[in-house]
């Protein structure tokens, strides 16, 4: 007798084995790897797919919301393309950050989130962009569909964030802030990588 199709008979890769969601990109699965109690920087293995322990966080700073990536996105040449001062994309499956009302304290969860917008981030050459979203169905957040609804010191912290998260204390990481966008070049950059992720490995 053979396994029904629902049941995965071995663990899904989470980059792989999940599917970006069937109302992207305005509303996308999101593979949550760090929280914002968590004071070390984890990150999913991508030959195994568990999660793995990257390095302490190397300065006080702590993510301040919900932080992990979409399935099935890469962040190739399309990517790229709509960040201009970038040289090449990072490789990597593009990285969401999802706001909710309620703390989740764990990570490896999967949610659904509702694209808001998003931030340009350069780390050294290459296009790594982050895009915010809301936990979709947060009834705390169900008015807001753009990211300047948002209050702008939680952006701040996010940006903060993100720009001193590879420092070591007193020095300074390779890391810049271009610009914050709005919900529809964030689903622009959403689409982007999911075509550049079927070009790297297929649909």
């Amino acid at each position: 007798m053979g396994f029904p199709k629902s049941f995965y008979r071995w663990r899904p890769h989470p980059w792989h084995g999940l599917n970006i969601g069937s109302k992207a990109p305005e509303v996308v699965n999101a593979y949550i790897e760090m929280t914002p109690f968590d004071a070390v920087k984890y990150e999913v293995d991508k030959t195994t797919g568990y999660l793995r322990v990257d390095r302490p966080q190397l300065t006080s700073s702590m993510a301040p919301m919900l932080y992990g990536f979409i399935p099935q996105t890469y962040s190739g040449e399309r990517v790229r393309s709509l960040s201009p001062t970038s040289r090449i994309g990072d490789g990597d499956p593009l990285d969401i950050c999802v706001i909710t009302e309620r703390p989740i304290k764990r990570g490896e969860v999967i949610l659904r989130a509702r694209v808001i917008g998003g931030v340009q981030m350069i780390d050294g050459d290459r296009a790594d962009d982050k895009i915010i979203a809301v936990l979709h169905e947060d009834r705390f957040w169900e008015d807001v569909n753009d990211v300047s609804g948002i209050p702008e010191a939680l952006v701040d912290r996010l940006h903060h964030y993100f720009e001193t998260y590879k420092s070591t204390p007193g020095g300074e990481a390779d890391v810049k802030i271009i610009e914050r966008y709005h919900a529809e070049l964030a689903r622009e950059v959403i689409a982007a990588a999911a075509e550049d992720y079927v070009e790297m490995y297929g649909g």
